[in-house]
């Protein structure tokens, strides 16, 4: 009996560290991103929790689509500041690039869960633009989220890693 009090426990625990993650794409599933085309990342506003502004979290959102797209493409680049989606579109334009991504942070939720209990969580939007046509070619919303029991020092741009490197390996 004593086993399976000892089981159950580490089967509850294991089941509390892990982190979850959803991508949801509402674009078109079967476009196909050409390699040889230069890849403008704009940045996103930084999100916020309430009163809290995640300062940074724009640029870390940014980073981390930099690294998936940069694994895919001859070429990748990030902005250096936040740009509206016009501003941003017109720069891509000026510079000869092939693709703007366009992310928009959703939900930035950076908590103390060793503690409190309560996850990270993050969420974010990613529309991909033909520059030339300044159509969307796909989205997706990507979100992430932490497990209960984790040993400390997660940020809700850990949770993002994964899903978005998945989600950029669809798109080549």
């Amino acid at each position: 009996m004593r086993y399976f009090v000892i089981l159950g426990i580490v089967a509850f625990l294991s089941g509390c560290t892990a982190d979850s993650y959803q991508l949801l794409r509402t674009g078109n599933v079967s476009i196909k991103l050409e390699p040889s085309k230069s890849v403008y990342i704009s940045i996103s506003r930084d999100g916020r929790y309430g009163q809290i502004n995640y300062q940074g979290s724009g640029a870390n959102a940014s980073q981390i689509i930099l690294m998936a797209f940069s694994k895919n493409s001859n070429s990748a680049e990030t902005a250096r500041q936040y740009q509206s989606f016009d501003n941003a579109l017109t720069y891509a334009k000026e510079n000869n690039y092939g693709y703007l991504v366009f992310p928009t942070i959703l939900e930035w939720e950076d908590r103390a869960t060793v503690w409190s209990g309560i996850p990270d969580k993050a969420s974010i939007k990613i529309a991909i633009i033909n520059v030339e046509s300044g159509k969307t070619m796909d989205s997706a919303i990507i979100k992430g989220k932490s497990g209960i029991a984790t040993l400390g020092g997660d940020h809700p741009q850990d949770l993002l890693v994964k899903p978005v490197a998945e989600y950029v390996n669809e798109l080549y």
